[in-house]
Formats: C-alpha cells, structure tokens, sequence
C-alpha cells in the first residue's frame, strides 16, 4: 500500500493495528458505545463530498439470508422466564457491557456479561454496548435487545467508524438476523432511553455489566426526585435482580451441561499439549510460559478463550494458589501445576487442575504428597449425591488434609487441638469445591443458604479441587518435603443418584499422569 492510498483509505484513526476507541464503556465527553471515538486530532480520513459519493458507491449486493434460531435458544428462553416470574411487574435490564480498555486506544477482546448470554444465548460472537430489555406484560415479560445496527454504506460510519465499521472489524448482524439468531426482538440502541425505561415502569438494572450505563439510569432516577427510602429500594432491588440471576444458574439443562462437556473435552486437548511441550519448557528461561502459550493457542482453536488466566507455576512457584506470572523456569526434576480451562463459544468453562512431573516420574517425596491430595479428592468426590449439603465435599476432603498431614509430622492436625481453629489449613487455605458454568466462579452472588449451606440436586456441577502447598520456607514442614505444591481439581456434574467425573479421561493418578508423559514424549 502506498503512502497515498493510505492516507485516502484510512478510518478515523492514524493507525490500522486495533481498533481505537478511546475508553471502556464510554469516553470523558460521554461517548457512547459503537460512536465514533474522538481522534480528530490524529484523523486522516478524507471529509469531501466528492470522496463520500465516492466511497459510497460500486458496491454489489449482497444475500442476507436470515439464520435459523441458534440451540441456546429453549435454554435462554426458560432463564428468561424464571427471571420474570421472580419480577412480575418490574422492567428488567441487563446490558452486556462495553468495551474495556487494555492501554490508550487498544482494548481487550470483548465478553458479554455472564447474565445477558445466560438470558439471551448471545455467546462470544455478541455486540459490545448491547442490553436486554425485559418489558413487563400482562402474562410476564417481552424480551427485547438493543444494539448498535451495522453502519450501512450510505454512511460514512462503515469505513470511518473504528468500533463499528465494517472495513475495520468486517461484517456485523443486521437487526433482522440477530433477531432470527436469538428468537427475540431486535431494536437499534438509538431507540434505547434511560429515562423512558425508569418513567413508565418500576425498573430493575443489572449493575456490574455496564458502569456507563448504571450511572446514566442511576441519573434518570434521580430525575424523577424520588425520596431517598425509595431510590435506596430500587437499588435493593437492583442487587436481588443479580442474585436471583446467579441462583438461576445453580442447576443446569441438558444443553448447558453438554457445553461444559465440550469445555472438558477442549481442555483435555489442551492438556495433551502441554505435556507433549514440557521437555521444549524446560529448555527455557522462561518456560512456564510456553506451556501457557500452549493452552492458550488450544483455547483459541477450539473455543473462544481460555476461561481465566492460566496459572502455570513449575517447582515452589505451585505453592502460591494464583500465580499467574508464569514468569519462570520448568526446570527437569520439578513438579508443574497447571490450572486452565477453555471457554467455548457459548462462553462456558472448564476449570482443571494437574500436577505433573516436568520429566515425567514423581520422586518418592512428590508421590508422597500427591497421593494425599488424590486421596482427598476421591473422598470428596465418593460422597456426592443428591441430597448432602455443600459443605460436606470441603469438610470430606479437609478431614484428609489434616489426618494425613499430622501423620507426615505437621502439628495441630485433627484431635490435637480445636478442631475449630483449623490449623492445618496453613497447608490449603482455599476451599474445595466452587460452581462451574457460564462463570469460572458461576452462581457467586447466590445466597449462602443456596450456595455453602445449599443442598445439592441433580444437574449442579462445580469443582472438586483439594491441594497441599507446602511452603519452602515453612519450618512447620520436613525439610525434604518443603517447596513441593500439588493441586487436583476436576469438574463434577451431580447426577440422579451419584456424581459423575466430567473431566476423568485426563490422567490424575500417579500411574496414569506417568504412563501420560510417557505416550506424548515417546518419540
């Protein structure tokens, strides 16, 4: 490309590496999402009529066929109706957020809020700025979403519109597509007023998902001098709308429990790769990062991201729960935690655990505190049924931590002090067990008595993932036992009359992880 047809092919921005907004949900002058992002200063896109009459014009049409109703749909639509039973009444919005920024004019790919993919079924392929409106009638609620409609080519938006414009991130969905996609209405955002939601109905808002748009209903209310008791209650109810959301998740149907068994099956691919990348990690100064870069590169091929950061902590880095940094060496002799999930498109996630040995055999230290772990989590994993309360899987597997912890010569195990004071927690400070879905930590605004105290029921699935981290300056620990951390999590579906292991297939015993390393670095 030349000098000339650059500077006459340019969008509104000097620059062609990402797009260029300017902030996350919006600018300081107030942008709003899908606006053009205020870089005048640096524009090189031509303004003549002469050059839009141009530009606007030779374009062949194009076949917009309308796509059938994606499989989320029954899904969405029965969280749909859950949520407007809980709210008969009351308008309900639930934005999927905007763009976040990384650095100046560059942002990070963009996530739908949890929520708004859980009501809509809009997955990693949703409008940055989009919102779902829930408009109460007679028998319920009317969905309807809002987004930005695709800049067509009789405006100078799709090729000067660095957020929205077709020449700078390619073809977006018509109103009439996305409605035909998500079986729901489809509205453009232009038609979306704050103060015309929060007039005419009691108007309930997800907060967290977007801070623009909070503060700007948040002013629509206060336009209507509502007494002080009365807007501390719509925020009350505000809050209930996120928990009654969140306690919606707790049990999943038969499509979202077969997203977290495409999650599993991802991860398990990715977990392949890493093992058969150990001996290149090793290698390197900073190897851990090479088994990062691995499961990312999966994630990517087979989903849409990885779920949360990847923690890849070789030798004592495994006894700091989230390290992230993956900064170090994988050095041969050494035991490396990865903990990784992929996300799919549908935005639900794995989130496992292995320990394994950067040569591929536990020394018999390693093996020692491996089994222990192992035995921790079979115990926690036998238990599960419907019926038991959820702290009963943390209390199983703690009641091995500390019995085999005080055998190893630790103190203050179980019986040798207040059970209460749970000293031998020094060695695993975390809990066992979290939900998994749509979220890494999914249903996390659910009450305590649904949640930690909640009973469980067929269709719950969360983590089981106990560890022992055995500091290497810890006095309280063998010396021959110090800077050695192990963790195995797995992901456990509750079933009618049991649990099922939905991450089994990768290796987890000693034998297994061994016989693993050994058939991925045959040759």
């Amino acid at each position: 490309m030349t000098t000339s047809d650059r500077a006459s092919t340019l969008s509104a921005t000097d620059s062609a590496s990402g797009p260029q907004n300017e902030t996350a949900d919006t600018t300081a002058d107030g942008q709003r999402p899908g606006e053009a992002p205020a870089n005048e200063n640096r524009s090189t896109t031509p303004k003549t009529d002469a050059f839009r009459a141009q530009i606007m014009r030779g374009w062949a049409d194009r076949e917009e066929p309308l796509p059938p109703a994606r499989v989320s749909v029954p899904t969405a639509s029965a969280h749909r109706e859950a949520i407007s039973a809980r709210h008969r009444g009351a308008r309900l919005v639930i934005p999927a957020g905007g763009l976040k920024q990384r650095s100046n004019d560059t942002d990070y790919r963009f996530r739908a809020h949890s929520a708004f993919s859980q009501l809509t079924g809009w997955g990693s392929d949703a409008e940055p700025g989009a919102v779902l409106v829930l408009d109460p009638i007679d028998d319920g609620h009317e969905a309807t979403v809002y987004f930005r409609e695709r800049a067509g080519r009789d405006s100078d938006e799709f090729y000067a519109n660095s957020e929205i414009g077709e020449f700078w991130i390619g073809p977006r969905p018509s109103l009439a597509q996305t409605a035909a996609d998500l079986d729901v209405a489809a509205r453009d955002l232009a038609e979306f007023s704050e103060l015309g939601l929060v007039t005419d109905a009691r108007t309930l808002l997800l907060r967290e998902a977007d801070a623009g748009l909070t503060e700007r209903v948040d002013e629509a209310r206060r336009t209507m001098s509502l007494p002080n008791a009365e807007f501390d209650a719509l925020l009350a109810d505000d809050a209930l709308l996120a928990q009654d959301l969140s306690e919606l998740r707790l049990v999943k149907d038969a499509y979202e429990i077969g997203q977290m068994r495409e999650a599993v099956a991802a991860t398990a691919a990715g977990f392949d790769d890493i093992v058969a990348s150990l001996a290149r990690a090793s290698e390197h100064a900073r190897g851990e990062r090479i088994v990062e870069g691995v499961f990312q590169a999966r994630a990517r091929l087979e989903g849409n991201d990885v779920g949360y950061d990847t923690i890849a902590a070789s030798g004592s880095h495994a006894c700091i729960l989230h390290w992230t940094k993956n900064s170090g060496a994988v050095n041969p002799g050494e035991l490396i935690l990865v903990d990784a999930g992929v996300e799919v498109d549908s935005l639900f996630t794995a989130d496992i655990t292995r320990t394994i040995p950067v040569t591929g055999r536990f020394t018999e230290e390693q093996r020692l505190v491996y089994e222990i772990v192992l035995e921790a989590a079979d115990a926690a994993l036998a238990i599960v049924r419907p019926g038991i309360t959820f702290r009963t899987i943390h209390d199983t597997a703690m009641e091995v931590i500390a019995k085999r912890t005080q055998e190893l010569g630790m103190p203050l195990g179980l019986g040798e002090a207040d059970p209460a004071e749970q000293h031998y927690r020094r060695y695993m400070v975390h809990g066992t067990s979290h939900h998994l879905g749509i979220d890494v930590h999914d249903c996390a605004k659910a009450r305590r008595e649904l949640y930690l105290d909640g009973v469980l029921e067929a269709g719950m699935i969360f983590t089981i993932e106990p560890g022992l981290y055995l500091q290497p300056d810890d006095l309280t620990v063998p010396e021959h036992l110090r800077g050695i951390g192990v963790r195995i999590e797995d992901d456990i579906l509750v079933t009618a009359d049991g649990a099922e292991n939905l991450s089994l297939g990768i290796p987890r015993t000693v034998a297994d992880v061994e016989s693993w390393f050994a058939r991925l670095n045959a040759s």
